[in-house]
This record gives C-alpha cells, structure tokens and sequence, in this order.
C-alpha cells in the first residue's frame, strides 16, 4: 500500500485476510503487520480512507528478471526451495500452487510496493518527497539467492530502478536499520560501492547473517553488541548518517527501517525501545530533508505483534514533526 500521502499498501487490504491469516500460522514474521498499521493510521487520522493510499499491481516475473536471474524464478516453483528461503520447514509438504498463493503472491506484492514508492517520492512536488512501503525490505535476497525471510530482492530492484529512471538519480544511498546486516542488495551492489550506490548499514554483528563477503559493499558499517539500548544506538546513527550523507551526498535514500531491534524481539536481540524507534525514524527523515534528498521508507524485520504500533505510532510522529508533507 502506499499512501496518497504517498504511502503504499503491498496487498494487504480486507480482501487478502485469508492469505494473511494463513501465512501468520506458518511464519515469525507478523503477515498481518501492514494491515494492522494501515487500521493504526485511520484511527489515527492520517489516513481517512482507502482512497488515501496507493495498491499496486502484482510484480510480474518479467519485472522480477530485471535483476533474478531466469534460474532463480524458476527454482521457487519448488516448495523445498521456499521452504528453505521462508524457513518453514512445513512447506516442504505444501502444494506449490499453495505457497505461490499464500506466501510468495504476497511477497510479490510488497515488492512491486517497494518499487511504487519509490516512484511516488520522486513524483511528488510538495515539500519533501517521500514515500512509505507497508512492507517490503527483504534485505537478504539477492539475484540468484533467497533467504532469510526473504524471497525477492526488491531492494536491488528499486536501486536499479531509480538509477535507470532518466531523473537525475546518479547516486543512491542505502540506509539499512534492521537489526540483520543487508546481505542480499550488498552482493548484488558490490560492483557499485562508492560510485553509484553507498551502504550504511547498523546491525548486531553477533547474529544472522555474518555474511563477509557481502560486508565488503558496505562504505559504512556501524556494528553493535547484543542488548544495545538507546542512548548508544542513536549516538551512533546520528554521527554515522551525517557523516554518510556529508559524504557520499545522495540524490536518493532508501531506509529500510526493520523494528527487530526493539526489545524483546526474538531474533534481532537489541534493547532499542519504541521511544527509540521513534526517534530514529526521526533523525532519517529529518537528515533527509534538511538535505532536501526524496527518500522511501521500507518496513523490513520485526517479529514482535507490537511493531505494527510501533511503526504507527513512528509515522503519526513524523506527521506531527511535519516530516511528511502531503500533497493533495
């Protein structure tokens, strides 16, 4: 989904409960989580109707190939194959058609949310341009890999995208704050560090993925202990971000803000508070805009049902702080 005031929805309406449902009882991950923040945001008052948000289309396997490779595609017609990219050991037993109903097509809509979004930060005329993805971030697929959660690589798309747009998008950064180092883009991009695409990337260096390779794409790595908290998590965001974008001057952010790294989160095993998230949030979208740099925001992890009001909670913060202005 995403907004008129240029937030998407990736699928998740009323008439996709069913396949919501069903994913939540196979996975950690909160299926139900841009739904339940799109609720979150009418009740309170930023979103006033369906009519407010964008839906896309379903990603097509010809838009995917602009960066999966042929090989790739086809090997998630195997349910062994998504099983071991979902990690749901289940869905092994599961008729593909299944898993391509209730896991992938939704997967496939955040994706195509993602690349939306990104469109609808650099169309707008109003103030800062921005955008939100109710979904999305699947910092760890890259072109010929899956995994982690995550089946499509649609970071790599929108970087891609954007820098074939014709709009003078020349250098892209990528600000990764979920608590998993972003291995799936980082392989993909490795040719494009420092040129046209720059990885700031803060994570808990004790946890999935360790990938070595992919850290070398990473011009900017922030490594954190396990049970983190806020005071030092923002001192370094704060100082590391200014620097970046000093930096490598960006004409376009992508923020891929996973909520795994609050407190209690079973994976990301950081002790960020929601205040925390809350004012993280804010200091990306304020450095973005003091610099006057478009930006889309991407949900990525969070396994805990309290994200989704976290991350409404964040968004209806950014409103009040008038870092989202709406064009009408």
């Amino acid at each position: 989904m995403c907004l008129k005031l240029r937030c998407c929805t990736s699928g998740t309406s009323s008439d996709n409960q069913d396949e919501e449902q069903t994913e939540a009882r196979l996975h950690p991950f909160d299926a139900a989580k841009g739904g339940n923040i799109f609720r979150l945001l009418k009740a309170g008052h930023l979103i006033h109707s369906d009519d407010d948000v964008h839906r896309p289309k379903e990603i097509t396997t010809a838009e995917l190939l602009d960066v999966h490779t042929k090989r790739y595609i086809g090997s998630l017609k195997w349910s062994l194959n998504v099983a071991k990219i979902a990690e749901i050991p289940p869905l092994l037993f599961v008729p593909n058609y299944f898993v391509q109903r209730s896991y992938l097509r939704p997967m496939r809509f955040q994706t195509a949310g993602s690349l939306l979004a990104a469109k609808r930060a650099l169309e707008s005329t109003t103030g800062h341009q921005w955008a939100i993805n109710l979904g999305g971030g699947f910092h760890h697929c890259s072109a010929d890999r899956g995994g982690g959660f995550c089946p499509y690589a649609d970071i790599t798309l929108t970087v891609r995208m954007l820098l074939g747009s014709g709009r003078g998008i020349e250098r892209v950064m990528i600000v990764d704050l979920d608590a998993h180092q972003g291995n799936g883009y980082a392989r993909d991009l490795l040719e494009e560090r420092g040129r046209t695409v720059f990885i700031m990337d803060m994570y808990n260096y004790r946890i999935y993925p360790r990938d070595q390779e992919a850290k070398l794409a990473i011009s900017r790595a922030v490594e954190l202990k396990p049970h983190t908290e806020d005071e030092e998590y923002l001192r370094k965001l704060r100082d590391g971000l200014s620097r970046s974008m000093d930096q490598f001057r960006p004409n376009f952010v992508i923020y891929n803000a996973g909520t795994d790294v609050l407190k209690g989160d079973p994976l990301g095993v950081l002790d960020i508070t929601p205040q925390g998230v809350i004012e993280r949030d804010e200091i990306v979208f304020s450095m973005a805009r003091e610099r006057s740099v478009p930006l889309v925001m991407l949900l990525s992890g969070g396994y805990l049902r309290s994200s989704a009001r976290v991350i409404a909670d964040s968004i209806l913060n950014l409103n009040e702080k008038g870092l989202l202005p709406v064009q009408q």
